[in-house]
Parts: C-alpha cells; structure tokens; sequence
C-alpha cells in the first residue's frame, strides 16, 4: 500500500490515525502542500482556511493522543462545497451576487462534520447555485479537469471544485 497520505482511502487514512501510526497534523499539512501545489492551475478551492485547519489538526492530535477521539473521522480533513454554511465565513453559493455573502449560521451537515471530528481545510468551487451537471461558472472560475493537464477541460457536475479536490488536490483519495 502506498505511503504517500495523498493516495491512501479515507478507511485507511482513519485506521493509521486512531493507531497513532499518521498525525492529523501530518495529514493536514499533506493536503495544504498539494493544494498550494496543485491548486494554482486546477482552481478547485475558492478559499482555504489553512491556520484554522492546522490549529484543528493540532487540537485532534491531542484528543487522539489522549484517548478522547470523538469517532473514527476524527482528524481527517474535508473541503466543503461553496454551498454549505459556516457561520461568519462566506458561502457564495458559486455566485458572485453572494460573493461577499457571510453566513449566520453552520449548516446542520457541516455542524456533524465537525462534531465528528473532520477538519474543514476549506472550500471548493461550484456552479452557480448548484443549477447545472457541467460543470462551469463564468462568474467565479471553473476548475480544470485534472485528467488532462494540457487542455483546459469541464471538470462536470455541480460540485466540479469538490471533484477535482478529491481525485487530486488534496486527500483523501476516494
């Protein structure tokens, strides 16, 4: 099996984590490399909340250590779509009439990835209110389709920034 985080499905990624054998801090730095990496050309993320997700790696690598992990997420990290509430950041919904939109409230979904102890590394482009399978946004940037790094290609679907994170920009693999 491969050693590279990056590469590794999310069953195994919680494994290493609850046998103390990866750190949530290690794995988190993981992702932010790549995404600095990658992210430049495959416009996948929209903003990425790196100091955050490091002090929450910080925080799950302690409570892990300490025998108080919250579930077998704990400490894996996750981008959410630009639809998805957080209370006091912005969720543009992919439009640039909201671009500057900050929400009041978290999203239930995004209140249980927390809970369970998934850190949030960011958040990841879409189509203008999710109304559209292929993939583009005029307003805001459409991500590069990671399959083909010569001609700028749809990635597809709605949620095309969370496609192209998860196949190559950041971890886990599917």
């Amino acid at each position: 099996m491969s050693t590279d985080l990056s590469k590794l499905p999310v069953h195994v990624l919680a494994d290493k984590l609850k046998s103390r054998s990866v750190s949530p801090v290690d794995l988190v730095a993981t992702c932010l490399d790549r995404i600095a990496k990658l992210d430049p050309k495959l416009h996948a993320f929209v903003e990425v909340y790196e100091s955050e997700a490091r002090l929450a790696a910080e925080g799950a690598e302690k409570a892990i250590r300490s025998g108080h992990a919250v579930g077998p997420l704990h400490g894996i990290p996750i981008a959410l779509k630009d639809l998805i509430e957080l209370e006091g950041r912005v969720a543009s919904g992919g439009s640039a009439a909201w671009r500057n939109r900050r929400c009041t409230r978290t999203a239930t979904l995004a209140q249980k990835l927390i809970s369970a102890g998934m850190i949030i590394i960011g958040r990841t482009h879409m189509v203008e209110f999710a109304l559209g399978g292929w993939g583009t946004n005029q307003h805001l940037g459409t991500p590069w389709n990671p399959w083909d790094g010569e001609t700028h290609r749809i990635p597809g679907g709605s949620s095309s920034g969370s496609a192209v994170a998860s196949r190559r920009v950041w971890c886990p693999a599917p």
